[in-house]
């Protein structure tokens, strides 16, 4: 594991090796914000943790650099907890595991966390080498950005000090964004009285898994297959077509995944076991088909499995697959101006029904108010009809881009000179802390960018070796060049 601490530059991946070794999943954070507090006392570097969990450090300048205006650098501590179906890592107390493949790094069998370990290496790097050229500098190490941005959105206004912000949580280097889709969370709930199951019933335990999943804003219009989407299918032809009944169902377990695994347990006459059988290969065929593009680990299993005492009754369970079925999932519209670029979409991320407890789990995006609320509204008609209660909360507004940005045209130049080639402006549909950060903050400047991350929020998720030494050399360069006040 620890080979990857002799990668260059050494300054961020002794850092990131560090983190590695630190649980850190959205929604357990103590253990990483204990070791960012220690870390930062050893190393002499002024350091506290606010209200909201999030973690703040300060660097003066450098001498003959006073009156450079003042850079935050920030990232966000915690990572998205996704595991391979054969891992038994635990998030809230195993180390990642990393290694070296070719010329990137991955972890064994789960999420790697650069996203967004890598910037906080980044600042615990800059913050710990006193040799450094640099304006004043301020670190925000942000907490559950991944869950439910909460470390920025109960943050207190005006309690950053910079004037420009250097978001590192972008995943394509050289790629300058400066424009991102603001989002909402919406949670349908339902609670029900089960009844008892037929005692001359069979019951089975249909699985489906090994989806490619993803990061639910980059990677929303990848034509990937979502788990509980599928799986509604299926369990709407059982029903209409061998008497099955659902007992529980589980799907997905963050909103801003893509989910790559569901699993329902049905009961249904003995009589039909063996047909529903048969038509669940046919139902694999089928995903396969449509799918098999992208999806090429797609599984579906089904298995016999004691029958459960209760189910879900019969009305009820017929709404919630029918809503299911019925709500938007996937891109609702893209950027009419922009047709590359997602407006608005949705990611039906979480399902959970059994024990008489229903809840649905969604998250919204959309960089226009009016389309995200539309498509609000679409979802909460389906999920009214089946008796559902609708909530929405963590609302973040987007990040709208400002054309006259100095810190965006000065590191256009700074690229230049340094690689010989133009870097890439974007406005992207994932969401980021920028336009919350700045709604709290007015006036301040802000670019997001980033070393090279592909498959996010995946056990697939990897750090392109070659590009930390690219976007190190520009950061570096990027300080040394701070615009005075």
């Amino acid at each position: 594991m620890s080979e990857i601490k002799n990668l260059q530059p050494e300054a961020i991946w002794k850092n990131f090796y560090l983190l590695t070794q630190v649980p850190r999943p959205s929604g357990h954070l103590e253990k990483i914000q204990k070791f960012l507090l220690d870390w930062a006392a050893e190393k002499g570097v002024e350091a506290h943790q606010d209200a909201a969990g999030n973690i703040l450090m300060y660097k003066a300048a450098t001498p003959g650099m006073e009156d450079c205006k003042v850079v935050t650098l920030q990232g966000h501590m915690d990572m998205v907890p996704q595991k391979a179906a054969d891992s038994t890592h635990d998030f809230e107390n195993d180390p990642i595991q990393t290694y070296i493949d070719g010329e990137w790094v991955k972890a064994k069998g789960t999420t790697l966390g650069a996203d967004d370990g890598m910037a906080v290496a980044t600042i615990m790097a800059i913050m710990e080498d006193n040799t450094l050229k640099h304006g004043p500098l301020e670190g925000f190490i942000t907490a559950d950005e991944e869950s439910t941005m909460g470390g920025v959105n109960d943050m207190e206004p005006g309690s950053l000090k910079g004037e420009i912000l250097l978001n590192l949580d972008n995943e394509t280097e050289g790629e300058f964004i400066i424009g991102s889709a603001g989002g909402v969370n919406m949670t349908a709930t339902l609670s029900y009285k089960e009844v008892e199951t037929d005692q001359e019933d069979g019951a089975v335990c249909v699985k489906l898994g090994g989806l490619y999943g993803g990061h639910s804003g980059l990677e929303i219009n990848e034509g990937r297959a979502n788990a509980n989407k599928l799986m509604a299918r299926l369990v709407q032809d059982a029903i209409a077509n061998f008497e099955a009944r659902l007992a529980s169902w589980k799907g997905g377990n963050m909103r801003n995944a893509i989910p790559r695994e569901a699993e329902v347990v049905l009961t249904l006459p003995k009589e039909n076991v063996a047909a529903l059988k048969e038509v669940v290969d046919e139902w694999r065929e089928t995903f396969t088909g449509e799918y098999g593009f992208v999806e090429k680990t797609l599984t579906l299993e089904v298995a016999d499995v004691a029958l459960p005492a209760q189910q879900v009754p019969e009305e009820v369970q017929d709404n919630l697959v029918n809503a299911l079925c019925a709500c938007h999932n996937g891109v609702y519209r893209f950027i009419p101006e922009v047709p590359a670029i997602v407006e608005t979409s949705s990611n039906l991320a979480i399902v959970e029904i059994g024990g008489g407890e229903c809840f649905f789990k969604i998250l919204i995006r959309s960089s226009r108010d009016s389309m995200r609320e539309a498509l609000a509204e679409t979802l909460e008609s389906a999920f009214a009809m089946a008796g559902m209660k609708v909530e929405l909360d963590g609302d973040y507004p987007a990040w709208q881009p400002n054309p006259q940005s100095e810190i965006v045209e000065l590191m256009k130049q700074v690229y230049s000179d340094l690689f010989g080639t133009a870097c890439s402006v974007q406005v992207i549909h994932a969401g980021l802390e920028c336009g919350i950060i700045g709604a709290k903050t007015p006036g301040m400047d802000m670019v997001s960018f980033g070393p090279t991350l592909r498959s996010p929020h995946t056990p697939d998720e990897r750090c392109f070796i070659p590009s930390v030494e690219k976007y190190w050399r520009f950061v570096l360069a990027t300080l040394e060049r701070t615009p005075k006040k």
